[in-house]
């Protein structure tokens, strides 16, 4: 459920592409970003950190989208999120000594510390990957392929990687007790 909660914005965004045009989708992104949070609030649920980044980068550069009339901005909206999230799990490391997928996950999951190293630097590799990838498609397709690319390539791409990682994590996991 949370995860059909989490695509909302980005499916409306792909209906109103293919019902308009990618000014109307861009609009509908940023209302329906601006709504998921204050549905969030108004249920008195955490909005978590990442979800506030977002929302902020669609409505600058979904603003910058529409007030320029120029798609470019949108269409770097995922590479600056990717991005951001690429550049937190680094930095969390780097200037913080944290593992901030094991303060994810560690919860969850009981694994061995060099793991959890592995698992965040594959994190950070795959966005990083995910932010170049978009700009590829970005500049190199149309525009349609590009939409397309975002719902349909991102999320096939994000459940081949986590199902890999389930894979590759099923042999460290270590029994509680």
């Amino acid at each position: 459920m949370k995860l059909l909660f989490d695509l909302f914005p980005i499916l409306l965004f792909f209906v109103a592409y293919k019902v308009a045009d990618i000014y109307a989708a861009t609009a509908v992104a940023i209302a329906a970003s601006v709504v998921q949070i204050l549905w969030l609030k108004l249920r008195s649920r955490p909005v978590e950190g990442m979800q506030w980044a977002s929302l902020a980068i669609v409505v600058v550069f979904g603003g910058m989208t529409l007030f320029f009339h120029d798609e470019t901005f949108i269409k770097w909206k995922p590479t600056v999120l990717y991005g951001l999230f690429a550049a937190v799990l680094a930095g969390g490391r780097m200037f913080f000594g944290r593992n901030l997928i094991r303060s994810v996950m560690g919860k969850q999951l009981a694994l061995p510390e060099p793991i959890w190293h592995r698992l965040s630097v594959a994190w950070i590799v795959f966005f990083v990957a995910m932010a170049g990838l978009n700009l590829l498609v970005a500049y190199r397709f149309p525009t349609d392929v590009w939409v397309n690319f975002k719902l349909f390539g991102t999320m096939g791409l994000t459940i081949a990687f986590v199902i890999a990682q389930a894979l590759y994590l099923g042999r460290y996991v270590q029994e509680e007790g």
